[in-house]
């Protein structure tokens, strides 16, 4: 019987799951815990494959999803980075009764760039996918770098990024492959409208990964839908401007009804 670890920890009456992003784990929120467990109750999950959530096996997103799905508390917030922001965004569009908002961190309903829309080009994506399977701890450690270019910090957060991956279980090559894969494939524009949540999306201006530019796109398509541009930070703001970050998720949450 495989099972999703998920810890729950935080002082308020409002539940907040965090969903980390490619080839990492809940650690990666470890900064902006003591910032955030004052406010709220805290739903730390390894996601399927990941972490502390071993033997699931390569995935699509909707089986991710699905599994994250029964153990949302009622009217719980979710908030996914990158490709957990994909997940969340997924739990929106199936599981609406069950979630009181959405936000999004560094995500894209469709990271694989286009002519007409910012992202990572195909063949990155694919070049990450060939080098798995030769040295896929390098691979893991080449995408992380990416996430903190350009950042004044960017040196110190790619090491604490690094961290988070070795202080738990490494994810299997094939769960690994399929995460790029969902990242690659995967594409939610069209459904995006479907949203009736409260949705905050936040965004690092420096992102070479989720590009600025998608922010102005979606606020076309989600008019009702904030977008906050995290100045001076890059694919992983919450590591590089942790108190700002709160701060956004603070003040989205308190506008909320009841």
């Amino acid at each position: 019987m495989t099972s999703l670890y998920w810890h729950t920890c935080g002082e308020g009456k409002r539940d907040l799951v965090l969903l980390h992003g490619w080839g990492l784990n809940a650690e990666v929120w470890q900064s902006i815990i003591p910032r955030l467990s004052p406010h709220y109750r805290l739903h730390l999950v390894d996601l399927p494959g990941y972490g502390r959530s071993q033997n699931f096996g390569a995935l699509t997103l909707e089986q991710m999803a699905e599994q994250v799905r029964p153990l949302l508390p009622p009217q719980a917030i979710i908030a996914g980075w990158s490709l957990g922001g994909l997940v969340a965004t997924q739990l929106a569009l199936t599981a609406p009764e069950k979630l009181a908002a959405l936000i999004t961190v560094a995500s894209s309903p469709c990271f694989t760039a286009t002519e007409r829309w910012p992202g990572i080009k195909p063949e990155t994506l694919q070049n990450f996918q060939q080098m798995l399977s030769n040295d896929f701890q390098r691979t893991v450690e080449r995408f992380l770098a990416l996430q903190t270019l350009g950042t004044e910090t960017a040196r110190a957060d790619a090491r604490q990024l690094k961290e988070v991956v070795l202080s738990q279980p490494m994810p299997e090559v094939p769960v690994l492959d399929g995460g790029l894969e969902i990242l690659r494939q995967v594409d939610l524009r069209a459904a995006l409208p479907q949203i009736t949540l409260p949705f905050l999306r936040l965004y690092g201006a420096l992102d070479g990964l989720v590009p600025r530019r998608i922010a102005a796109e979606i606020d076309e398509m989600l008019p009702a839908s904030p977008s906050v541009i995290i100045e001076k930070a890059a694919h992983a703001p919450f590591i590089s401007h942790p108190e700002t970050f709160c701060q956004h998720i603070v003040n989205f949450i308190s506008d909320l009804a009841g």
